[in-house]
């Protein structure tokens, strides 16, 4: 990712369609902001980690510590597919989704119950935390609200999108004051328990995600990091701050906004300079966003909703796939006391890249 030469038009390999939404989407406007990879992204990973069933099955599999680097890469990929790749790689990638999280599964750690990744209720929270987040870096942080129609468009993209996870799209609500309303009722059931407050302060960790760099060039890797957790920091409001122990002063919130407004808008200058800054916090990512950002059309210039793409590509919706596989996965591990398998895991990495 060293030179702008690897991003010429002749080293970019097309998508096979514009995907589920396509030039000239608010989805394309908001999500192709280099907002939506860093503040926005971290902002939604962290949030994330207060539903208690949701950090039980991340702390279970311990893959944030060990792997933080390959996690965030994998994770930012499967964003950027449903927002930007062909249809038929986003169905794969959906699919295989359902066979990881089968093994995310087990015996909650505080209060009792069990948790799978697989829930609808667990998905819809990380669907609604992830595109509530990427939109309020994006008005924060880069051109500010979108227009009333912009707005609504972007809530039925949401919707639309929730049919690759394992939820309802008719639970996904179509409106600012819908979503808030959600938040408002999720509120009593979040929890920032010690493996929740674990996981949000570690995810705040830019650093941990970024390549190596040579010692020259440490102090300035540093600030960045420090500059991009203080401006996610600046996103959350003050009780889930409070919740997790978090703390910062209204002052780094005032001042780090025209910082970051005016970093990202230099940044977007340039398609380029975009991919190398994503090509540093997660290379995987770099061959789906850049055909979008270079402009090069797909082999076939549609959109499909995905209940098209799944009757041409061949693909049951995730919520009724690989129900065999998840089935034996909770037998092995509330029957039988065993591990689940690592299957799906070890297929995902053609898919969404490596898993170390």
């Amino acid at each position: 990712m060293a030179k702008l030469k690897r991003f010429g038009r002749g080293e970019v390999q097309p998508h096979e369609d514009y995907g589920f939404f396509g030039p000239g989407s608010v989805v394309w406007k908001v999500w192709s902001y280099p907002t939506a990879p860093t503040v926005g992204f971290q902002r939604a990973v962290v949030v994330e980690e207060l539903d208690p069933p949701l950090v039980a099955a991340v702390h279970a599999t311990q893959g944030i510590y060990r792997r933080a680097r390959t996690r965030y890469d994998r994770t930012l990929r499967y964003f950027a597919m449903v927002a930007f790749a062909g249809t038929r790689e986003v169905c794969q990638a959906a699919d295989v989704l359902v066979k990881v999280h089968s093994k995310a599964i087990g015996e909650l750690p505080y209060g009792g119950g069990t948790y799978d990744a697989n829930d609808p209720a667990s998905q819809l929270w990380i669907q609604l935390t992830g595109w509530h987040s990427i939109l309020y870096a994006y008005e924060k942080y880069g051109p500010g609200k979108l227009t009333e129609q912009e707005e609504t468009e972007y809530w039925e993209a949401c919707a639309l999108a929730a049919e690759l996870q394992t939820c309802s799209p008719d639970d996904v609500p179509r409106s600012r004051e819908g979503i808030r309303a959600y938040f408002a009722d999720m509120r009593p059931r979040l929890s920032a328990s010690p493996i929740a407050r674990q996981a949000m302060n570690h995810l705040l960790r830019t650093e941990l995600v970024l390549p190596p760099t040579p010692w020259w060039a440490k102090p300035a890797s540093l600030a960045v990091a420090r500059a991009q957790r203080i401006a996610t920091i600046a996103t959350l409001p003050r009780w889930m701050r409070e919740l997790a122990g978090i703390r910062q002063s209204r002052l780094l919130d005032t001042l780090i906004v025209p910082v970051m407004k005016t970093a990202f808008a230099l940044a977007h200058l340039s398609p380029r300079l975009e991919l190398l800054l994503i090509g540093r916090l997660s290379p995987s990512t770099v061959p789906v966003i850049a055909p979008m950002k270079l402009g090069i059309p797909p082999r076939t210039r549609e959109v499909l909703t995905p209940a098209e793409a799944r009757a041409r590509h061949g693909y049951p919706r995730p919520a009724e796939a690989h129900l065999d596989l998840r089935a034996r996965q909770a037998a092995r591990v509330f029957e039988h006391g065993k591990a689940p398998s690592d299957q799906g895991l070890i297929e995902s990495q053609e898919i969404l890249g490596p898993l170390a």
